[in-house]
């Protein structure tokens, strides 16, 4: 046994709040850990890894519980350090700065910054947890106007492998800065907070939203592709196709300007097929983040498992790959299966790919795709359906998201960092040498 005692609130398996605290977003990858500490500070997290190192413990780091594969953020008779009590903001708004600790969900966060009248890019799920989610770059529907959640990090505080306290930012540890601007959670150390630039938000914002029969899918599709990623930089939309069974094709987004204009923008997505719905409103800026992202109880809880994955476009889709999609969502066994479209450009493909660890700037959309069930029965057919459309997509494709992981991708450096892989392997090297910090598909340290 060490010396190092443990801090914080700290859950044991058979304490009262452990069945709570195992409940993940997605129950695919709940696990039974050995201990969870509620971290209330960076000095909770200190001793947690020390602990975990002298009794020769697994450990994981976890903010909002929405890890999407197996082992990420959750690790079976490990300790999982949670910072979701740490999630305060400090908010300077002369020079528009936020200071944030990593365990806030990201629907708080952007709610709280816009009712102070600013914009932070965000994510299409409330309940994500801003630690994880800037470190793999972080985007939505603002993204196109204010970039990655990782480009607008500018500090950083987290705990290395040996329990040291350090700050990253552009004069100390700027090898550290660059590697969090998309490098993946939990690799470099255990981060307790950022520090963010924010923007002045507009007093409105207009909101759509465009529901179209599900049989229209391909030629919404077409007409979506060869319009979203060369569209006016201040509209980011999401299409999503569900499965067949549910049976709706949907595109939603937000425009940072007006509805007169915005209905002109969107004409070539109004003409496509024929929309059964389409909703578009002007609201306070504070209502239309409303609006995209509803409050969610926290912490989230999916009711059905998921499986992921995800890629880049970055040539139009084909029939070829189009008939893929479809078929995918035709065959769906399980309780659903969507594919979810946003685009890219504008502010995101203005940053060199080697000036942040976030590789992936100039396709022309991002996409991913997904299997839910609810009994273990579906669990097999789904996995493998997902699997599949990676397989048969990748002609089509390239790269894949981290945040967004999906553990059937064996060249994962290649697909999630692209030419930034070897550099972030020597980062990995230099801060956690004995490679304390590992899971499925973490960064190895160079040799």
């Amino acid at each position: 046994m060490g010396s190092t005692q443990l801090t914080g609130r700290v859950i044991f398996k058979g304490d009262p709040g452990y069945t709570e605290a195992i409940k993940n977003w997605n129950p695919y990858v709940d696990v039974y850990p050995l201990v969870f500490v509620f971290a209330q500070n960076s000095y909770d997290v200190s001793n947690a890894i020390k602990w975990a190192r002298e009794n020769k413990v697994p450990l994981r780091v976890r903010s909002g519980r929405h890890a999407l594969d197996k082992n990420l953020s959750v690790v079976s008779g490990g300790i999982v350090i949670d910072v979701s009590d740490m999630n305060k903001v400090f908010l300077d708004e002369e020079n528009a700065i936020a200071t944030v600790q990593t365990g806030i969900p990201v629907g708080p966060l952007v709610k709280g910054l816009a009712r102070d009248g600013f914009m932070a890019p965000f994510g299409d799920s409330p309940t994500v947890g801003i630690g994880g989610i800037t470190m793999g770059g972080g985007f939505g529907v603002l993204s196109r106007s204010i970039g990655l959640i990782s480009d607008n990090l500018l500090a950083l505080k987290t705990v290395d492998a040996k329990g040291r306290i350090i700050h990253a930012d552009q004069s100390r540890n700027e090898d550290l800065l660059w590697a969090s601007r998309g490098g993946g959670g939990g690799n470099f150390g255990y981060n307790t907070q950022y520090t963010f630039k924010v923007h002045r938000a507009p007093k409105t914002a207009t909101v759509f939203n465009i529901i179209w029969p599900w049989e229209q899918l391909e030629t919404v599709f077409k007409a979506w592709q060869k319009w979203a990623p060369f569209v006016d930089e201040r509209l980011g939309c999401y299409l999503e196709i569900y499965s067949k069974i549910n049976g709706l094709c949907h595109a939603e987004g937000i425009f940072l300007g007006s509805k007169t204009e915005l209905i002109r923008l969107l004409k070539p997505l109004l003409h496509a097929g024929t929309p059964t719905e389409a909703d578009i409103k002007t609201l306070y800026y504070p209502d239309a983040i409303d609006f995209l992202d509803p409050d969610e109880p926290l912490p989230g809880r999916n009711d059905q498992s998921v499986k992921f994955s995800s890629a880049w476009g970055h040539d139009f889709w084909s029939d070829e790959p189009i008939s893929i999609m479809r078929k995918f969502l035709e065959d769906a066994t399980g309780t659903e299966a969507n594919f979810f479209f946003i685009n890219w450009g504008g502010a995101i493909s203005r940053v060199p790919k080697d000036e942040t660890a976030f590789f992936w700037r100039h396709p022309l959309f991002y996409t991913e795709w997904t299997a839910s069930w609810k009994n273990k029965s579906q669990e097999d057919s789904s996995l493998a359906s997902v699997e599949r459309v990676r397989q048969l997509m990748q002609p089509y494709v390239a790269g894949s998201y981290v945040n967004v992981p999906d553990q059937n991708i064996e060249n994962f450096g290649k697909e999630y960092y692209g030419a930034n892989f070897a550099r972030l392997r020597e980062i990995k090297a230099k801060y956690d040498p004995e490679n304390v910090f590992r899971f499925p598909q973490s960064i190895p340290p160079s040799r």
